[in-house]
């Protein structure tokens, strides 16, 4: 179950996607330095960060769990879905079920395109009521719709902030940091976007790739993601920052190394 009050936000992801291709990566020279350490792309690195991410999002580790949640939480996106809270008011959710639909033509969600092509930038349920989380859930026992909300999510979310991460010289906690972000903010133009943080954080700071030290480059990124949560009542609870990702800044533990035991929206979490 999702917490009623810390909830993704994003902007339209629809337009970012498109756009990932033909974009450069954000101030992206080559880092200045490469670590032996494995990245968050690394499989084990990324499992603990989809277990990072589900311990806030859905107060729980088991993030295989959530391929069927669909609820409206009352954020004003619509429903929220699946592994990473697909919305039906920000695009991803939309992108989500055409993929499905060109890999299995006739999928029980297929018949929702149009109503949700529709619903698209609002927090509409017109055309989705009264089946539509019956038949998401339905589709989660699909492996062809897991293998899509997985690669949904490497391409808007996981696959970005990987790439600027490592272009900025940082390990799998900065990699990590750069994710959650995305996850909740988006990376459009607003100034609580991915992109916006990042770039206040340059006022304080430069990543190691610029010639900067890490700790204090994700101080200052941290830093910035919190204003940022701050300018949003659904986001006003910063402990996924405050009592996770800086617990383990402080630790210096800049690989993501286990065991990590940290809390978020007061639940503890440990990883061996």
């Amino acid at each position: 179950m999702k917490h009623p009050t810390p909830v993704p936000r994003r902007t339209l992801l629809t337009a970012f996607g498109a756009a990932l291709a033909s974009v450069p990566l954000l101030n992206a020279p080559p880092a200045a330095a490469h670590h032996a350490a494995a990245g968050l792309d690394d499989p084990a690195k990324k499992e603990i960060a989809m277990q990072l991410v589900s311990s806030a999002e859905n107060s729980s580790l088991d993030w295989k769990a959530q391929y069927r949640y669909i609820e409206d939480i009352g954020d004003g996106r619509g429903y929220t879905a699946g592994i990473i809270g697909f919305c039906s008011g920000t695009g991803d959710m939309l992108d989500l079920v055409e993929l499905y639909a060109d890999r299995r033509p006739g999928n029980v969600l297929a018949r929702y395109l149009p109503a949700l092509r529709r619903v698209n930038g609002t927090d509409s349920h017109a055309g989705l009521d009264p089946d539509y989380p019956r038949d998401w859930a339905r589709a989660a026992g699909d492996r062809a719709f897991k293998a899509a909300q997985n690669d949904e999510r490497d391409r808007v979310y996981f696959d970005p902030a990987v790439r600027q991460g490592k272009a900025d010289g940082l390990r799998a906690l900065g990699q990590f940091a750069y994710y959650d972000a995305i996850v909740m903010h988006g990376d459009g133009t607003d100034p609580t976007s991915f992109r916006s943080i990042r770039r206040r954080a340059l006022g304080r700071a430069r990543p190691p790739a610029e010639g900067g030290d890490e700790t204090a480059w994700l101080d200052a990124f941290l830093d910035a993601r919190v204003w940022a949560m701050r300018q949003e009542e659904a986001h006003s609870d910063t402990s996924r920052v405050d009592t996770a990702q800086r617990v383990f800044l402080r630790a210096g533990n800049l690989d993501l190394r286990t065991p990590l035991d940290w809390k978020v929206y007061g639940d503890s979490f440990h990883i061996d």
